[in-house]
């Protein structure tokens, strides 16, 4: 079980581990221990989502979520297989947490009356002075 939020558990039935030899160093560790921790999650399945959150969820998880509407969290930070689930699960948490957040509606703004008109002052400014620029002719 994973604790997401103070609502939000998510049962073992959601979630399934594997375990498979770690890459890069650690020694004759890497070739005789499997310490990394492949985490996944039945994101499209599970009833403690609702629809919209699932979405954000997809598009945060990005090429982990998988066909199946499955997340996928791969893990071989440390030599610790414990370690590594520890990780595996607070990165899923943790992408919970900030699909449960739904965004502002921004609202658009009109620019003011004075910001305009400083504006257009500018360009007619700017402009005069590129209108000097050039040649002088004798008059």
């Amino acid at each position: 079980m994973i604790r997401v939020n103070d609502d939000i558990t998510l049962k073992d039935w959601e979630l399934s581990e594997s375990f498979s030899r770690s890459s890069g160093p650690g020694g004759q560790n890497v070739n005789k221990v499997s310490t990394a921790v492949e985490l996944r999650f039945e994101a499209a399945r599970s009833p403690h989502l609702s629809q919209p959150v699932k979405a954000r969820l997809k598009r945060i998880a990005g090429r982990k979520w998988a066909q199946d509407g499955a997340i996928t969290i791969r893990v071989e930070d440390t030599r610790s297989q414990a370690r590594n689930r520890e990780i595996a699960a607070e990165r899923l948490a943790e992408m919970i947490r900030k699909a449960l957040v739904a965004p502002k509606r921004r609202i658009p703004t009109k620019p003011t009356k004075g910001s305009q008109r400083r504006r257009m002052d500018a360009k007619t400014k700017r402009g005069q002075v590129k209108a000097l620029r050039g040649r002088v002719t004798d008059d």
